[in-house]
């Protein structure tokens, strides 16, 4: 049996082991998080190193993408380091072809018309990909990348503004200390409603749950969510702040969706390639082989 591990630097909360068929393979797939202790983070995976298949990098990015162009996220590095001989992985392969994949599939297979529609990605730069998608498919979008992540009230809606602004503030957003940017441990369960009008404006909420959950207002009028990485308590939390659908762009796995991050992972040990000699083409031809459909869960009728 393969053994894949996602090391998050996420709460332990979330934490979830599963086995599963997965193109014809035995797997085990765990999800540890660390509560944003780096230290025990760095230690487990050296702990883990040449002992499974492949790791998961939760909770953080290796880089970010704008257009193109990578930028390496500087605390990411240690956790990176930490693996000297299982392959690691973030997600960010996969980020640009499943979950454009995603948006186009509910757009174009009639689960949602994205036409038009009022869409709030709290992060672009973390979805470069959605982000097109969206508005490939002609949805209105909005881009809080520079009031959520950096403070500054500063809407946008076009990618052209994002790729402008992007590329002058990420070689120094990438050097910040990475809790600034992004919730990590106990602080994933800590929910701030903030700038609340944009939330309220939109009807699709989309793109990395931890970045929606952060600043969720207490009730919201019946807004759609395409995102990831949900628990079956987030569900139900989600329900009750007044969300009526949740679309998840990776498919369920023993009552919870994972993240881009665990997939990828998943391909990578299939693969048996040197990850630095894993292609997009590659990923590509596993995901038409796979098929992987938006799971669709309607809130309106769940029950936990």
């Amino acid at each position: 049996m393969k053994h894949v591990v996602s090391v998050s630097l996420g709460s332990s909360k979330r934490n979830h082991a599963f086995e599963t068929d997965f193109m014809g393979e035995k797997f085990r797939i765990e999800r540890i998080g660390t509560d944003g202790n780096w230290e025990k983070a760095i230690q487990l995976i050296r702990d883990l190193d040449g002992k499974i298949d492949a790791f998961g990098m939760g909770g953080i990015d290796l880089y970010v993408q704008i257009a193109g162009k990578r930028y390496v996220i500087k605390d990411a590095k240690k956790l990176v380091a930490a693996a000297q001989k299982t392959p690691m992985v973030d997600g960010s392969g996969l980020k640009n072809t499943l979950e454009r994949k995603c948006i186009l599939d509910v757009h174009n297979e009639g689960i949602y018309d994205l036409r038009g529609k009022k869409v709030l990605m709290v992060c672009g730069v973390d979805r470069f990909g959605m982000a097109e998608a969206f508005e490939e498919v002609g949805a209105d979008l909005t881009l809080g990348d520079f009031i959520y992540t950096l403070g500054l009230p500063f809407p946008v809606h076009s990618l052209k503004t994002l790729r402008i602004f992007g590329r002058m503030a990420a070689p120094i957003v990438v050097n910040m200390p990475f809790d600034k940017l992004y919730p990590t441990g106990e602080n994933q369960d800590v929910i701030i409603p903030k700038h609340s009008k944009y939330y309220y404006n939109a009807e699709v909420l989309a793109g990395d749950f931890m970045y929606i959950k952060r600043y969720l207002p207490e009730k919201l009028n019946g807004q759609l969510i395409i995102t990831n990485t949900t628990t079956q308590d987030d569900m139900v939390m989600l329900k009750e702040r007044g969300i009526s659908k949740v679309i998840t762009t990776t498919p369920d796995m023993g009552g919870r969706s994972f993240g881009t991050n665990v997939i990828e992972a998943l391909m990578v040990t299939l693969l048996n390639k040197p990850i630095e000699q894993i292609s997009p083409q590659d990923y590509f031809a596993m995901l038409k082989e796979l098929d992987f459909k938006p799971g669709v869960v309607d809130l309106e009728t769940f029950s936990a």
